[in-house]
């Protein structure tokens, strides 16, 4: 495949400046950032090394790519190919998203003592999935499942919280055979909220009047804790609207991450790109 006659590169460096400066009023510092290095990437600014065939003795000279992951010529071909590799490895099946959320009362607790409340979210999340698939009332199959816990919501506010992506369905017992969901929702959510309350309170109960593992925060523990545990049997499982396959990209949108309107408004100095 031979090199295309115009690349980004090219673009940007006939047109970067004039760029940059009608959009002085929200263009920032990474953006700046990104042009450079796409206009760098394989030239003489990032050096290079010399490659010399074994055989022939000939010569050639090659510059250092810059790696970022937003230039064409490097990192963006890899970033394509992975969510087609992920794609290969799904099941023939549509894909359901279960969220498992800690009370936001009880965010500080997790806060000081990270790693046994996470540790609790991920294991009783787990085992309540397990545990309402198995029950032969509710899907009566064994199923696989991956967990992403988040402990920010997108206003970088304090919320932890497990992710849980589900084929929906499952193994029989034998393993011969594929089990079906019987609800519109994989499982039914109710029932899952309540055995993740059980779990969950059950769990932060026995750590709090047995066990030392939150000897450092022993003061919520005392006065805060056991008076919210009763406002934890309110909490919910929540879930998507709908079972959506994953059969679309596997990363969410970045529009949330565009610059808003206004934003570093006024005169600004930036680097030239020449």
């Amino acid at each position: 495949m031979g090199r295309p006659p115009l690349e980004v590169a090219d673009l940007v460096r006939g047109a970067g400046q004039a760029f940059i400066e009608r959009s002085c009023s929200w263009i920032s510092w990474k953006h700046i950032k990104v042009l450079l290095a796409i206009v760098r990437c394989r030239t003489a600014v990032l050096g290079g090394h010399l490659d010399e065939c074994t055989r022939c003795g000939h010569r050639a000279i090659s510059y250092n790519s810059c790696r970022n992951r937003h230039c064409p010529k490097c990192q963006t071909s890899a970033r394509d190919r992975w969510p087609e590799k992920r794609r290969r490895e799904l099941l023939p099946t549509p894909y359901v998203h279960v969220v498992f959320t800690l009370p936001r009362p009880l965010a500080p607790l997790a806060l000081q003592n990270k790693k046994v409340v996470y540790d609790l979210l991920f294991r009783t999340s787990a085992e309540t999935l397990l545990e309402v698939a198995r029950d032969p009332k509710h899907l009566g199959a064994e199923i696989g499942f991956f967990s992403v816990l988040h402990t920010w919501s997108q206003k970088l506010e304090l919320h932890p919280h497990v992710h849980c992506v589900v084929p929906a369905g499952g193994l029989s017992a034998d393993h011969t055979r594929w089990i079906k969901p019987r609800y519109a929702f994989f499982l039914p959510v109710k029932v899952l909220s309540r055995v993740f309350r059980g779990k969950l309170v059950a769990q932060l109960s026995w750590r709090l009047t047995a066990s030392c593992s939150f000897k450092d925060f022993l003061f919520v523990a005392e006065t805060t804790v056991p008076k919210r545990l009763g406002g934890l049997l309110k909490t919910t499982v929540r879930r998507p609207r709908a079972c959506t396959p994953l059969s679309g990209p596997l990363h969410p949108s970045r529009s949330h991450l565009q610059p808003p309107a206004g934003f570093l408004r006024g005169p600004q100095s930036y680097l030239s790109l020449a």
